[in-house]
């Protein structure tokens, strides 16, 4: 008896084992075949955040390796792989370019450029709808991001080859603050051809377009009415009076370009505004809305940071010619001007005050307007920019003063702006905080006594920052 329950108790255990050998093949066979069927259907909803992918590990055929791949991830490889093959290739984008690319005085001579400003658009195109939709509260109208749609705008900048690596500072300073926001294009200016690396590294900053204009001769030589003996004469009489700039060319070259040619180059044919850039300029405080837009959306023409006096010995005869244009031409005199600013006795003297035009942000529809062509060519024909040392900074603010009405103009107390010794940095604590601005209240000129702050704050009406008089 005992050895038959020994015996029947050794076939339970033969049992027992051939029963799990065909259970666990049961259960690897319906695991392969449901796994295949996997492969050929949709996730399910509870499948949708994650997807996991069975395969043999290469060194181990007994083990198996569980890698989860995120269906975001998915997507967006998908979504990029899309939109990569819908953009057209380099060579289709220079072939298209050079077809549409106008006939000027304009350069943009090589095939990179020509593709990344076409990319530029697509980026800029794309940064414009996220920031319409990004329901932050952009471009409600108000001043803090009013950003709906760009105007027709551009920097300018007038640099030589040798400025390139003070400049591209100012570049990254206006990019970082502003226009890596906005996308603005950025147009340069040389009386000299600018060399491949100048092209290529403003281009590679730039987050809008560049665009790159040689001036025209006769914008930057003598015109045939100047007397060049008496030009070189007064240049070094000047020289001897320690004037400054007094004995340059290029410098009275600089500045007649500014006043009077500047805005008539094509180049800038396809834009309503402009904002003049100078290599080693500062930037102080983040620009949380579009200025260009700000001031066509109020009605202003003319935009400052910084005023000052001008040196008298500069522009000797400059007021007596404008009294006399204004005399021959009085209806080019806007009601409501700003005479007050650049005169103290109603218009019989100059006071030499003026907007520093280093920094301006201005209307190009202004320099091209009637009143201020004809007295540009009035003042050119009396050789004052040669015989005398007369400054755009001076001419522009004179005209911006008499031709327009002066709730035209506007000064920016927001941006935080160096040029040289002089700057302007806002007062107040907060404000400096919430905008990021890294400058020193002890540096605002405004209110300094070589400043024109506090005349401009008088006679535009305007009520001075609490803080100003501790920096005066």
């Amino acid at each position: 008896m005992k050895s038959l329950f020994n015996h029947r108790q050794s076939y339970l255990k033969y049992v027992a084992l051939l029963l799990t050998v065909l259970v666990i093949y049961t259960l690897i066979s319906g695991s392969d075949h449901s796994g295949s069927n996997m492969e050929n259907q949709e996730p399910s909803s509870s499948n949708k955040q994650q997807i996991s992918i069975i395969h043999l590990d290469s060194s181990s055929s007994d083990k198996e390796k569980e890698i989860n791949v995120p269906q975001g991830i998915q997507q967006e490889a998908e979504t990029k792989a899309n939109k990569e093959e819908n953009l057209l290739t380099n060579e289709d984008q220079i072939a298209k370019l050079k077809e549409q690319q106008e006939k000027g005085n304009f350069i943009i001579q090589d095939q990179k450029q020509l593709v990344l400003n076409e990319n530029k658009d697509q980026v800029a195109q794309e940064n414009t709808r996220n920031r319409e939709g990004n329901g932050n509260g952009e471009g409600d109208g108000s001043r803090e991001g009013s950003n709906k749609s760009k105007v027709k705008a551009t920097f300018v900048t007038l640099a030589r080859n040798e400025e390139l690596y003070k400049l591209i500072e100012s570049i990254r300073e206006v990019e970082d603050r502003f226009n890596r926001k906005y996308n603005y294009d950025w147009v340069f200016f040389n009386d000299k051809e600018f060399s491949q690396e100048f092209k290529d590294l403003t281009t590679s900053i730039v987050s809008g377009k560049t665009k790159y204009g040689l001036v025209p001769k006769e914008h930057w030589s003598y015109p045939d009415w100047i007397d060049l003996q008496k030009a070189e004469d007064s240049r070094k009489t000047m020289k001897l009076n320690k004037i400054i700039y007094g004995d340059s060319e290029s410098y009275r070259h600089m500045c007649r370009f500014e006043s009077g040619f500047f805005w008539r180059n094509e180049l800038l044919d396809e834009y309503d505004w402009y904002w003049r850039v100078e290599p080693e300029i500062k930037i102080y405080c983040d620009l949380d809305y579009d200025l260009f837009k700000y001031m066509e959306d109020n009605d202003k023409v003319y935009g400052f940071t910084i005023s000052i006096y001008e040196f008298e010995k500069t522009i000797p005869t400059l007021w007596q010619h404008t009294k006399d244009f204004i005399k021959k031409n009085p209806q080019y005199l806007a009601e409501n001007n700003f005479m007050d600013f650049i005169s103290d006795d109603g218009g019989e003297t100059y006071n030499l005050c003026h907007f520093w035009s280093n920094f301006e942000i201005a209307s190009l529809k202004f320099w091209r307007s009637e009143a201020y062509t004809k007295y540009f060519e009035y003042l050119d024909k009396t050789g004052g920019f040669f015989y005398e040392r007369w400054g755009d900074a001076p001419i522009h603010s004179i005209a911006a003063a008499l031709f327009l009405p002066k709730d035209k103009i506007h000064y920016f107390e927001d941006v935080g702006y160096r040029h040289g010794v002089y700057a302007q940095c806002p007062l107040n604590n907060e404000f400096r905080y919430k905008h990021k601005c890294h400058c020193n209240p002890n540096d605002d000129f405004t209110f300094r006594g070589y400043s024109c702050g506090k005349k401009y704050f008088e006679k535009m009406g305007l009520v001075k920052p609490v803080e100003w008089e501790k920096y005066q």
